[in-house]
């Protein structure tokens, strides 16, 4: 029996993980991805209309994240334009393997009879996720930055699951690592880490000696306040998603250094971000 799926958008991590599913024997029909580097063959088509894609197969693979403008669906190597409405009135029945599902997005979709996997509530793949996070940090910093890491006074802002391994990986480069938590028992743990920990409360009598700081909350951390006590030449770099944890009005005021460093899994490791895609589908169909 062939095995069909089809794809609509995505960015590059999407374009590897069509290639890989070709690879495993699967024929794939796409959508929205006309000006990627993939190549038609035998196992890969590249459809003509949203519809004919649909038709294909009862399990479709979409962007992650399904959406970064209003009501489109996230399709950067395409012209075409598709509304999420759209969308849902062409996939009646199927089964929507997609990422960063918000609550009016899926209320649209499952009106329609939609089955919705949001690979991004998914443990396995949020975990797995973090390694090329951390390491598009790394590289952001190394880019950005006329020092070494390596003696550098780093603080992390927020102690989850990005705060704890871009900790561990930051001490490896002999970074002096400090990481701020609210939480008694996060505090106790980056002391038993062996980094320094600092409470929020405390955070205005410490930040001014760090020559680069990483936000990880997605709330407003970095205000007027905090950013009048950071070094002039101090490097900011924003891995929150968006608003983000940074007053971006006072820091330009301040011409303060701060880096959006969004979405660092498709720009840094598209290809092996499509592997723990590619394997989480498997598990799941």
């Amino acid at each position: 029996m062939e095995k069909t799926i089809s794809v609509i958008g995505g960015d590059q991590r999407i374009v590897s993980l069509v290639e890989l599913l070709a690879s495993d024997d699967y024929t794939v029909f796409t959508y929205g991805l006309e000006k990627s580097d993939i190549k038609e063959n035998e196992k890969i088509v590249k459809c003509k209309t949203l519809k004919e894609t649909l038709e294909k197969s009862d399990k479709v693979i979409g962007p992650i994240p399904i959406s970064t403008e209003k009501d489109m669906i996230k399709m950067p190597f395409s012209e075409e334009k598709i509304t999420i409405e759209d969308l849902a009135n062409s996939l009646d029945n199927h089964t929507f393997i997609v990422g960063n599902v918000n609550e009016s997005i899926r209320n649209v979709l499952t009106s329609k009879n939609v089955e919705i996997i949001d690979i991004l509530d998914i443990e396995k793949f949020t975990v797995l996720n973090i390694i090329p996070t951390v390491e598009g940090a790394i590289q952001v910093a190394m880019q950005e930055t006329k020092r070494t890491l390596h003696g550098s006074n780093v603080l992390i802002l927020g102690f989850g699951r990005i705060g704890k391994l871009l900790s561990k990986s930051l001490v490896g480069l002999g970074v002096n690592v400090s990481c701020e938590a609210r939480k008694d028992t996060d505090l106790a743990w980056i002391k038993a880490y062996g980094y320094k920990p600092i409470h929020l409360k405390d955070l205005k009598n410490e930040i001014a000696k760090f020559d680069i700081i990483f936000n990880t909350i997605p709330t407003e951390i970095l205000d007027a306040e905090l950013l009048a006590k950071v070094k002039n030449d101090a490097l900011i770099i924003e891995l929150a998603s968006k608003p983000g944890g940074i007053n971006r009005e006072e820091a330009k005021k301040r011409k303060i250094n701060v880096v959006e460093a969004l979405a660092l899994p498709g720009k840094v490791a598209p290809l092996t971000v499509a592997e723990y895609i590619r394997d989480i589908i498997y598990e799941l169909i």
